[in-house]
């Protein structure tokens, strides 16, 4: 797995980069959670939606949001973060300018960034969203949400409850021109311990592969 280093917006940050060999490869980049409680790119859940998209044939970039890890800067509560993602992303379409399709994940509070980059990007043709802390930020950005993803939580999450990813969906199933598909894990606390860690990556799996297949945004 390539370690790489490009510049962000507050100086170098750290990724790990997992190129295919087809060089029209669809494209993805993985946000971590939240960088002051631990979150890192080498979180279980952001190492399993990587290796997820690279073996559904995706070229992929993860990498450490300003101040994790031997990334430049600090923590800029979701402001600063979403410039990172913006140069993560950059950077990846520099050296993939055939990609037929860019996606972004993320998980948790890279949830979070991950859809505030979605309205920044309109060549962002899907995402996956899991455990989005609907409780701690708000997403009403999502006006309208521009592209079809998957959200995913656990039901027995206590960092981010059901019942307000639920009503984030509701407000997101109201949306035309867009298809948001919702998948709960049962059992399944905020960060996917196991057994359900295989089930959600199933889930994202089956999802990604089914928009791959399909032509429509």
């Amino acid at each position: 797995m390539p370690e790489v280093i490009f510049p962000g917006p507050e100086g170098r940050l750290e990724g790990r980069y997992h190129p295919q060999k087809a060089k029209d490869a669809p494209i993805a980049i993985v946000l971590h959670p939240h960088p002051q409680f631990g979150g890192t790119m080498n979180n279980k859940v952001v190492y399993n939606l990587h290796y997820a998209f690279y073996n559904m044939g995706f070229t992929v970039l993860r990498f450490n949001f300003r101040g994790v890890g031997r990334s430049q800067g600090e923590y800029d509560q979701g402001i600063g973060e979403l410039s990172d993602a913006a140069s993560a992303l950059d950077y990846l379409q520099s050296m993939n300018q055939n990609a037929k399709h860019c996606w972004v994940a993320g998980f948790s509070f890279g949830a979070w960034i991950g859809m505030q980059l979605l309205m920044r990007r309109p060549e962002i043709t899907g995402f996956v969203s899991v455990s989005p802390p609907a409780n701690m930020y708000d997403f009403s950005f999502l006006a309208p949400c521009p592209s079809s993803g998957l959200i995913i939580n656990g039901a027995a999450d206590r960092v981010a409850p059901p019942a307000d990813t639920h009503a984030l969906v509701e407000k997101l199933h109201e949306q035309k021109g867009i298809t948001i598909t919702h998948e709960e894990v049962e059992g399944a606390g905020h960060f996917f311990e196991e057994p359900h860690m295989d089930t959600m990556i199933g889930n994202v799996d089956q999802y990604v592969r089914r928009r791959l297949t399909e032509t429509s945004r």
